[in-house]
């Protein structure tokens, strides 16, 4: 059983995907668990099983087999509306494309997911002009995604994360889309983030972006081969540097912000 301070707990998950008549092991058996306040990036190449890990982490998808937990709570057996209700109060989520609406405003943008959370709309400004502050863009909150670098873009995209003040921050590939130097700007704005408390787990191909975590898993050909933490880190969590257990195939991308966000932009 995880103890209090744990926030992602994994045991023996396998995940299988059914492609026709063949059957794909994406996960097998694999055990991981994620401490609140922690910062890790998963790493691997394209099939390693990362961005099926991430998907079982952010609640985008249910294992085949295996007990997943958050903050002590089982996945399993939740309804569809359940598991999106726990994502939405648990999980903010940053991707390499940006997804912001065209024609809305920066802290428009950052407040749509207040609005299933039902918070009030007088509410919801406030906050969202609150964590633009908290990403350095207080002074961008009237801008269109036009009217900002890529960098910005991203920072906008990464308050909306934020704005329900999430337990994990999960990022795929947050610096895909970006040049070095506005990645590097992104990557301190982690290490910031980290600082203050949140959990942080960034999945990426790129071992750079992964050196900045405090604690790297590495995957291959669906299996976890190494998990690894810095000295730091170890002394953090009263951990010692260890090798985890067995993870494959991305499924789509989380479709509530994509799909509905342009009907509640003009109903606002």
């Amino acid at each position: 059983m995880a103890d209090s301070s744990t926030l992602i707990d994994m045991q023996n998950i396998t995940k299988v995907y059914q492609m026709g008549e063949t059957k794909v092991l994406a996960l097998n058996g694999v055990s991981l668990s994620i401490e609140e306040g922690e910062y890790v990036a998963i790493v691997g190449t394209s099939g390693s099983g990362k961005s099926t890990l991430m998907n079982i982490i952010g609640l985008l998808d249910s294992p085949t087999e295996g007990v997943f937990q958050i903050r002590g709570q089982r996945a399993d057996g939740l309804s569809g509306r359940q598991l999106a209700d726990l994502r939405n109060r648990e999980i903010g989520f940053v991707f390499q494309q940006f997804n912001l609406l065209a024609r809305a405003p920066a802290w428009r943008q950052v407040e749509l997911p207040l609005f299933y959370a039902n918070v009030a709309r007088s509410a919801a400004r406030g906050r969202a002009l609150e964590t633009l502050a908290q990403v350095g863009l207080a002074d961008r909150a009237d801008h269109k995604p036009e009217e900002l670098s890529g960098g910005q873009q991203q920072r906008v995209a990464i308050a909306r994360a934020l704005v329900n003040r999430p337990s994990l921050l999960l990022a795929d590939e947050p610096t895909g889309a970006l040049d070095t130097r506005t990645g590097e700007e992104v990557m301190a704005l982690f290490e910031k983030l980290h600082a203050e408390g949140l959990t942080l787990v960034v999945i990426t191909h790129d071992q750079e972006v992964a050196e900045r975590a405090r604690r790297v898993i590495t995957m291959r050909d669906g299996a976890i081969i190494s998990d690894s933490r810095d000295a730091a880190a170890v002394a953090a969590h009263g951990g010692s540097n260890g090798l985890s257990e067995p993870a494959l195939a991305p499924l789509p991308r989380p479709v509530a912000i994509e799909q509905i966000q342009e009907r509640v932009y003009e109903a606002g």
